[in-house]
């Protein structure tokens, strides 16, 4: 089943990529992505989330977006965590002679499954979101606004490099979105995102991952996309009030 959902998964991306007849306009950018990403329990099975991002066009000089994500999480064991919340996102605009930010309301919905196959972990993550994107109109609100549903995908793998506890594990991920509604026509397919680097932690409450993400997207015109070549650095931190100690699950982050 997991082969099957996959192969559906590149095959929907095949056609995006290579299914559009006008030859692709593809834009580099370099940028910079940090966040902090938390999970406090608050009961045995419960915890809250509260993410906070932000990310720099042209490495940091320009701004890319600010995006705050909170909810509530059911954590029955160590292995699954089930999220419903609402984030919300401050996009730049695209066109340089413009000023005005853009909102983005999002409700979510995610289940996620950690497991480990000998010195290997793996997360899978499946995020549903229903998105409200403002839309700016010669650099200001119009009043209307753009509805979709993304559905995303993450799979991601951390494994040790040395046998020495002091050294940092080595993470590589991928995560596929892709998103629908009466105003997307050309591009079922939103974004592939891939990351490699490293993860360490600081102490049993605080942890980082570093490195190079790759964010390829694809516009809403079906043949302009953004290859964002992304240094990525996330702070993730597990606490509880309660006695007892942090649940061990993950938190993937992301945006």
């Amino acid at each position: 089943m997991k082969t099957y959902f996959i192969g559906i998964l590149i095959f929907l991306l095949s056609i995006s990529v290579f299914g559009q007849g006008q030859e692709k306009e593809i834009n580099q950018q370099l940028q910079t992505w940090v966040s902090i990403n938390t999970v406090t329990k608050f009961a045995d099975h419960w915890g809250v989330i509260g993410d906070f991002h932000i990310r720099r066009n042209d490495f940091v000089s320009d701004p890319s977006f600010y995006f705050i994500r909170g909810g509530i999480s059911y954590i029955p064991n160590s292995n699954i965590s089930l999220n419903l919340g609402y984030a919300h996102m401050w996009l730049a605009p695209s066109n340089p002679d413009w000023s005005t930010f853009s909102d983005e309301n999002r409700i979510y919905q995610q289940a996620q499954l950690n497991t480990k196959f000998g010195n290997v972990s793996i997360l899978q993550r499946l995020r549903n979101e229903q998105r409200w994107q403002e839309k700016i109109v010669n650099d200001q609100p119009s009043g209307d606004w753009r509805f979709t549903n993304r559905i995303r995908y993450l799979m991601s793998f951390t494994f040790r490099i040395s046998d020495k506890k002091s050294w940092p594990q080595m993470v590589l991920s991928d995560e596929i979105l892709l998103h629908f509604g009466e105003e997307v026509v050309y591009n079922t397919f939103d974004q592939n995102r891939f990351f490699i680097g490293i993860k360490k932690n600081i102490n049993p409450k605080w942890s980082y991952d570093f490195g190079y993400m790759n964010v390829y997207q694809q516009k809403y015109t079906g043949y302009q996309y953004d290859m964002n070549h992304t240094i990525r650095l996330f702070f993730y931190l597990s606490t509880s009030i309660r006695k007892k100690a942090p649940s061990e699950i993950e938190n993937s982050g992301d945006e």
